[in-house]
């Protein structure tokens, strides 16, 4: 996974004026570092990896880590959203004040919990 990155990152500085572009790449949750009954790996909430490129990451930045078995986040955690925060702010974005009307309230698109942009990755 981690050669994707570097070739996205490598386009997108080279062919591209730097940081105007974004790629990033996530599942819809993380994985179990075990098989599950033989029948593949069970759904992890507790640590999760995404990647980004361009649009203003810093490059060859790495951020967290689970413990030494791969089951929990056990530094620098991030919620899923914090990494909406973020990427709204690299699209330049409040993701504070961005909002959208759901029966009649305005909802925002990082929801209900507190959210933070990941400072610590940005150029």
């Amino acid at each position: 996974m981690d050669c994707l990155p570097r070739l996205i990152n490598r386009k997108i500085t080279t062919k591209t004026r730097p940081n105007r572009g974004l790629a990033r790449g996530t599942g819809e949750f993380g994985r179990l570092p075990v098989a599950e009954g033989g029948s593949g790996r069970d759904h992890n909430p507790y640590g999760f990896s995404f990647w980004m490129a361009g649009g203003g990451v810093k490059g060859g930045t790495v951020h967290g880590a689970t413990d030494e078995f791969g089951y929990a986040s056990v530094e620098n955690k991030v919620s899923m959203a914090d990494f909406h925060a973020t990427v709204l702010n690299l699209l330049g974005l409040d993701h504070k004040k961005v909002t959208f009307d759901f029966e009649g309230r305005a909802e925002s698109l990082t929801g209900v919990e507190p959210a933070r942009v990941i400072k610590e990755i940005l150029m």
